[in-house]
């Protein structure tokens, strides 16, 4: 079993330095984060390269809002998704810097319809350590609930589903 998390670790690196994160078309902010730490996070939705220039795991997470049309929820979740079953003790001690060293690229996938009300500050919050770059693509999916429940907050039967990958190096 060892063998092949170590394989799957490997094509995970492989993967990611041969294919930077790309994105497609709202301006680079950066805001002071705030929570543990001075570091900053940049939002893009311009091609960007990576701010990982050596990556040590790629984390991937997807999560919904099925009630309230809310992409800001459906990301949170995303991103929760793909860092919370993960325990890396080591990064202190693996990048040069340690935690405060921390780069993380985020790339989100949402539905375009639901973009201008992701709240990147709000997603940037679930990542507790380092200088965390939010991408945001065109993807993710809009799939019906069957039922739009006023009480909910719900403005139609969609559902906002938004995949994350997060790219953690230095």
């Amino acid at each position: 079993q060892f063998g092949a998390m170590a394989s799957m670790f490997l094509f995970s690196l492989l993967l990611a330095a041969s294919s930077p994160l790309l994105s497609s078309a709202l301006t680079v902010a950066t805001f002071p984060r705030s929570r543990r730490s001075n570091s900053l996070f940049a939002v893009s939705k311009e091609p960007t390269q990576s701010t990982v220039s050596t990556p040590l795991f790629i984390e991937l997470g997807w999560g919904n809002d099925s009630h309230g049309q809310s992409s800001t929820k459906a990301a949170i979740r995303a991103a929760r998704n793909a860092i919370e079953f993960n325990s890396i003790p080591s990064v202190a001690k693996i990048v040069p810097g340690g935690y405060e060293k921390m780069k993380l690229d985020v790339l989100l996938a949402v539905p375009s319809k639901y973009q201008d009300d992701l709240d990147e500050r709000a997603v940037a919050k679930v990542f507790p350590y380092g200088k965390v770059n939010i991408q945001i693509q065109d993807g993710g999916m809009v799939a019906p609930s069957g039922i739009a429940i006023d009480e909910l907050g719900d403005t139609s039967q969609d559902m906002v589903i938004v995949c994350c990958s997060v790219t953690v190096g230095y």
